[in-house]
């Protein structure tokens, strides 16, 4: 499980009851509490652990940012004071969940001891002048359900954003010649988003694979994963290769500061080691650390952007789209010659050889059915987007490889995004829905989320707390 830090502001104004500010600044931290969260608080600023003033606020934005969150949350213990809300998100530059309890009834001579909710209206204005982008929680109570889902959403919206600020990945060989649809633009990458590569060449994977044997503690327990968890149905030492290999990218991962890989999987590897990497990937991959096939650097940016929406505790799967399903209207294959994570089978994997390659070490295993979420960040000219849609597992046809009959709305609409792009045939999949959670850290990201059906009304009643 992802470790999600959130800045707790709670703020009130002056002409509004300090006292009731403070008891539900408390009510607020205690339900944090309840739910496990990890919140640095401001009790230490002021006597009421609360945001309003300016002085207070720069102290604050010391203490957070020594803190190092990763999200800021502002709930509105009363009507809030605006100007400090924005200043302090500005300040901070982290993703901020803007919200307030319900106000209680009035009392019966009419006076109102909160006003929260026209507090809400108010800051929402400020933070768009500033130029910050928020997150809005509905105005509910806290014993809300909507509370406690609006609040885990945000915490996996903070952990995409962490993790595609600090993306580095290891870049294993060139992309394949043929792959023309793979290639990227690394200064741009760079540039935009701060996202690193670290090309290595083919001999440095293959030298470290040598090293790895001669040690041999580590690819010996990789060996004996591989027996445990799945049918092993290629040779002795081409099993050993399977091992070393993973053992060599694990190693070379670590060793240059990477959170995934995108290797050149094929033809030099083969003349070199006699394997497919598949197996090798499935098993990284297995571990939460995703390895693409193809030298797909946006592959492997999707998988970790897929993975921090889920906490870090789902693992992605990297696919094809392939063919159209023989008997369901809109039903499609997904499918790639083995390295899917070994959690996402619905059977025992075997190692064996993949569809139309002559070499060894691939997976074949039917993936777990089941609602999942689809995406592929790409883009072209300069503009980035972020294709992403849930699908349903169905029956369908033995295939070889990892794979997946998957039934999405309207297959023909899909087809055409994917053709039109910026984007390409392979998408990153994982068995839950992390499509709100996605979508909204894509506002943090300068990434545009491109659904691919017409859902985003849907999508935005579900983060307002309607659905």
């Amino acid at each position: 499980m992802a470790h999600v830090k959130i800045g707790y502001a709670p703020t009130r104004r002056s002409i509004f009851s300090a006292p009731d500010a403070v008891k539900y600044r408390g009510i607020i931290a205690d339900k944090l509490k309840e739910m496990g969260i990890d919140f640095v608080d401001i009790t230490d600023i002021n006597s009421e652990g609360l945001l309003y003033d300016d002085n207070d606020r720069i102290r604050i934005a010391e203490k957070f940012k020594a803190e190092k969150v990763d999200g800021l949350f502002l709930p509105h213990a009363n009507f809030g004071t605006e100007f400090e809300c924005a200043r302090l998100a500005k300040d901070l530059g982290v993703p901020v969940l803007l919200w307030g309890p319900l106000d209680e009834r009035p009392e019966p001579d009419g006076t109102r001891l909160r006003d929260t909710q026209c507090g809400l209206f108010a800051t929402g204005k400020v933070l768009r002048r500033f130029r910050v982008p928020f997150t809005y929680m509905t105005n509910c109570r806290v014993s809300d359900p909507v509370f406690e889902r609006g609040l885990r959403d945000f915490m996996a919206v903070c952990n995409v954003v962490k993790t595609f600020r600090n993306i580095r990945i290891l870049q294993i060989s060139t992309r394949p010649y043929e792959f023309w649809s793979t290639m990227c633009n690394e200064g741009e990458l760079l540039e935009k988003f701060n996202i690193q590569l670290t090309p290595i060449p083919m001999p440095e994977l293959t030298d470290e694979m040598k090293k790895a044997k001669e040690e041999g503690t580590e690819v010996a327990k990789v060996i004996s994963y591989c027996r445990e968890n799945m049918e092993i149905k290629i040779k002795e030492d081409e099993l050993e290769n399977v091992a070393a290999l993973k053992v060599a990218m694990s190693n070379l991962i670590q060793k240059y500061g990477c959170k995934a890989a995108a290797i050149q999987c094929w033809n030099q590897l083969q003349s070199e080691i006699g394997i497919m990497p598949c197996a090798a990937n499935a098993l990284l991959n297995e571990e939460g650390i995703p390895v693409v096939c193809e030298t797909d650097i946006h592959g492997a940016i999707t998988a970790l952007m897929v993975e921090a929406a889920a906490l870090d505790d789902t693992r992605s799967f990297f696919a094809d789209w392939t063919i159209r399903h023989p008997d369901i209207d809109n039903g499609e294959l997904l499918q790639h010659c083995g390295p899917w994570p070994i959690s996402c089978a619905k059977e025992k994997p075997q190692i064996t050889y993949p569809l139309a390659f002559d070499h060894p070490g691939a997976i074949t295993a039917e993936a777990k059915h089941g609602q999942v979420t689809l995406a592929r960040f790409d883009g072209d000219e300069g503009e980035y987007s972020l294709l992403l849609g849930n699908a349903k597992g169905v029956d369908g046809p033995k295939g070889m490889g990892t794979y997946l009959w998957v039934e999405v709305d309207n297959i023909r609409r899909l087809e055409a995004k994917i053709v039109e792009g910026p984007y390409i045939h392979h998408c990153v999949g994982i068995h839950k829905d992390v499509v709100p959670v996605l979508y909204e850290a894509c506002k943090y990201i300068g990434v545009k989320p491109d659904l691919y059906d017409p859902v985003e009304e849907d999508v935005k009643a579900y983060l307002r707390g309607e659905m």
